[in-house]
């Protein structure tokens, strides 16, 4: 995404009360980010949010991941919202589903083929976690 998409990102999901964190090195280099966002546009689900984590590759492996996902769900809490769906790949996410149980996160389903990213087709695991 471009910087002004995601400052347009960020503003839409301030202006619904949705988290978004940025971890930042000492020196000001961004190292990853957690978010939430609408996981449908309907009203009916406005409590449901989907998560999204990304880590630089040089900030994997060292408890970052663990702690914007304990963040974003206290932040989330705090915001009133009731449930998380994390939408993961299917292939070469271990790490990312692993820390989701360790969360609570629980696997409600999976989906193939239905994303295409770096020259192949992925399937997704479904998660969820309730936040009442």
């Amino acid at each position: 995404m471009t910087l002004p998409e995601w400052r347009d990102k960020f503003y839409y999901l301030s202006k619904h009360g949705m988290p978004f964190i940025v971890a930042e090195s000492p020196a000001g280099q961004i190292l990853g980010y957690a978010l939430v966002a609408p996981w449908k546009q309907k009203r009916a689900f406005r409590f449901t949010v989907e998560n999204s984590i990304y880590l630089g590759a040089a900030s994997t492996g060292k408890g970052l991941g663990r702690q914007l996902l304990a963040e974003l769900i206290a932040r989330s809490k705090a915001a009133g919202l009731k449930e998380i769906i994390a939408v993961i790949a299917d292939q070469g996410a271990d790490a990312s589903i692993k820390l989701h149980r360790d969360f609570g996160f629980e696997e409600i389903g999976r989906m193939g083929k239905v994303g295409f990213k770096f020259e192949r087709w992925l399937g997704t695991v479904l998660m969820q976690k309730s936040l009442k």
